[in-house]
């Protein structure tokens, strides 16, 4: 893992467990635990897909795709060309 990539990391923990608090109603270590524990966060802390590029909506899409689906990469975010 590079330097920056806990910097980017707590970032998008910050951004992503505030939403899905908020959204869901659940406390923050719960948010923070569902998101840790989340497919769409592996892929996240996976430099070689840099996901960095995305915005923290982007992401929260992504993980609550993957909350219904089971796959994250079933996400609108990802797949709006196929739309277009």
């Amino acid at each position: 893992m590079s330097n920056i990539m806990p910097f980017i990391l707590n970032y998008y923990n910050k951004e992503i467990v505030n939403k899905i608090r908020i959204k869901y109603g659940v406390d923050s270590m719960d948010a923070l635990r569902m998101f840790l524990s989340s497919q769409t966060y592996q892929m996240l802390a996976d430099e070689k897909l840099e996901m960095w590029d995305f915005s923290p909506i982007g992401i929260f899409d992504m993980w609550e795709s993957e909350q219904v689906t089971g796959n994250p990469r079933n996400s609108l975010y990802l797949r709006r060309d196929e739309y277009v």
